[in-house]
Parts: C-alpha cells; sequence; structure tokens
C-alpha cells in the first residue's frame, strides 16, 4: 500500500494521509475472497443466485445457507463473512420487524436498505468496533414493482437491475450486462442467473460449490421464497449444458 505511514490501518475511525480508510478495504477485500452472489431484476421480480463454496465433502448439503429471508417480502443474498452477514440479517429482520409494530404494515425496501446502510455505516466511525466484512443485496416486490438494492461494507447503498459481489464480481456482471433484464421474467431469470454462477465459477481453486436460488415477485405472490426443487434442478441443467457448449465451442475455434 502506497503512501500509508505506520499504524494508519490500525483502526477503522482513523484516514490516512492520501485520505483512505484502510479498515474499510480491508473489509471489501474479505468479500471478495468470498464465493459469488448476485442479483438480477427482471419485469415481474427478483432472482438471487449464489455460488456457496463447499470447503469439505464431510459438510452437510444445504448447511450454512447465503440466502436469507428478512421480511415475507424482503430476501437477502450475501458475500463475505457468514459470521458478520447473520448480524447484519438479524438487524435488518428487527427494523422490518419494528416497523410492521409501529405501521401495521410491511417496510418499504428502500426505507429498510436506509436503516441497514446506517447500521453498517457506524461500524466504520469507532475504533471500538470493526467494519463488517459483508456486502448485501436486498431485493422485494412491491405495489410498484420489483426493487433491489447493494449495501458494501462502507454503508453505501445503490439501486440495481442487476449487480453481482464476491470473487467473480466483475466475469459475473459482464455476463449480466448481456441480458436484456427488463423484458424477462423470472422464470427465464432463473436459468439465466445459475448459468452465470456456473460460468465464473472457478474450477481450479474451488472444485465443490452449490448453487443456492431464490425469487420474490408476482410468481411467488410477492414472497420471498427458495426457488422450487424442480425448477431449481431445471435451470441446474441448463446452466451445466450452456457451459459444456461453450466450452465445445471454445475447443472448435
Amino acid at each position: 500500500m502506497s503512501s500509508i505511514g505506520t499504524g494508519y490501518d490500525l483502526s477503522a475511525s482513523q484516514f490516512s494521509p492520501d485520505g483512505r480508510v484502510f479498515q474499510v478495504e480491508y473489509a471489501q477485500k474479505a468479500v471478495e475472497n468470498s464465493g459469488t452472489a448476485i442479483g438480477i431484476r427482471g419485469k415481474d421480480g427478483i432472482v438471487f443466485g449464489v455460488e456457496k463454496i463447499v470447503q469439505s465433502k464431510l459438510y452437510e448439503v444445504g448447511a450454512n445457507k447465503r440466502l436469507f429471508n428478512v421480511d415475507s417480502h424482503v430476501g437477502m443474498a450475501v458475500a463475505g463473512l457468514l459470521a458478520d452477514a447473520r448480524n447484519v440479517v438479524n438487524t435488518a429482520r428487527d427494523e422490518a420487524a419494528n416497523y410492521r409494530s409501529n405501521f401495521g404494515a410491511s417496510v418499504p425496501l428502500k426505507m429498510l436498505t436506509e436503516r441497514v446502510s446506517m447500521y453498517i455505516h457506524a461500524h466504520t466511525l469507532y475504533s471500538s468496533v470493526r467494519p463488517f466484512g459483508v456486502s448485501v443485496i436486498m431485493g422485494s416486490y412491491e405495489v410498484d414493482g420489483p426493487h433491489m438494492y447493494l449495501v458494501d461494507p462502507s454503508g453505501v447503498s445503490w439501486g440495481y437491475h442487476g449487480c453481482a459481489v464476491g470473487k467473480a464480481k466483475q466475469a459475473a456482471k459482464t455476463e449480466i450486462e448481456k441480458l436484456k433484464m427488463k423484458d424477462m421474467t423470472c422464470r427465464e431469470l432463473v436459468k439465466e442467473v445459475a448459468k452465470i454462477i456456473y460460468i465464473v465459477h472457478d474450477e481450479v481453486k474451488d472444485k465443490n460449490f452449490e448453487l443456492e436460488l431464490s425469487w420474490v415477485g408476482e410468481v411467488t405472490g410477492g414472497k420471498h421464497q427458495l426457488v422450487p426443487a424442480d425448477i431449481h434442478a431445471e435451470a441446474e441443467k441448463y446452466a451445466k449444458e450452456s457451459l459444456e457448449e461453450s466450452d465445445e465451442s471454445d475447443e472448435d475455434m
């Protein structure tokens, strides 16, 4: 790291002489070391996909999921440190429950995102805490259609039509940009999300992984749910076939 001097990375509350907060940058590195998570917003909902790296064959299948229900209409995909992610998820659930208790209605995603962003940002301001090593993608289906936001470890949030975080985020973004998302339904997007996860997966470094898929939209009645097993299997089959076709075409060239 250039021009940092000594000790400027010891506290999240300290700037370096060139205006950087290294603890936040290190938290972003923790996210980049994680499996890829993507979210795509179609015309009738949101689809989440996560590449969950399996470190050992002894792990139970389906354990330590990286897709969460925040409220009945809000889903969250996470990349980074899973323990940190659970803390953020619990905070988001508390905010959603408090809003429902006070106002008798489901919390708008924009408001929920702002609250979660403030909580994550607060952990970059004090030397007694450390930043969260996690980025979260939040999506919901509301009266005016689907909405999706990404919150990074600095506490900044952005609205997206398609986004990716994790170790292969750049490759995933390139693939997402090729899609005509605004014209696609959730059922079409599920296959594309699975295909993208398989394309960006690094077979050399991370041999084993589990594909996690969830959606929220018209197809689920506005509720966030895991993609049903039959549609999941169909999407995974499509992804593997597409990958084999691209490999064959590369060999022909």
